[in-house]
């Protein structure tokens, strides 16, 4: 690297006092204070209803537990069972809605369609405006 000498900074030290006016391209003013126009004029974003949407995200959470609880307790029984079975039959202290068979989801697809129809329904009204 080589060393300034007394021409180079004399010729870097007027490149740097030099005053000169600095004036943007033609428009640009008139476009930036357009655009920030534009931005003032605007609507506020719409906010998330938070209102309507907490319950709904309550009972998400009560029915994740509810599955969360039963999951860990049907591990818990497996682990006590002495003898591990193979049968199809649900153990004694399941509600025989767990059973299995054809009552077993028909009564699993008519809750199904009754919490669509109430989730449509409630949907349809939020959506309107009715409260």
């Amino acid at each position: 690297m080589r060393r300034l000498t007394e021409h180079d900074e004399a010729e870097i030290n007027s490149i740097l006092s030099r005053e000169d006016e600095i004036l943007p391209s033609s428009g640009f003013a008139v476009s930036v204070m357009d655009a920030v126009r534009r931005e003032a004029a605007a609507p506020p974003p719409i906010p998330f209803p938070w209102k309507r949407a907490l319950p709904g995200l309550v009972v998400a959470g009560l029915v994740l537990a509810v599955v969360l609880v039963g999951g860990v307790v049907a591990i818990a029984r497996l682990g006590n069972a002495a003898a591990p079975q193979l049968s199809t039959v649900s153990p004694p202290a399941m509600p025989p809605i767990f059973s299995g068979g054809i009552e077993s989801a028909a009564v699993w697809a008519v809750l199904a369609l009754l919490v669509t129809f109430v989730s449509v329904k409630v949907s349809m009204r939020l959506a309107s405006g009715r409260m």
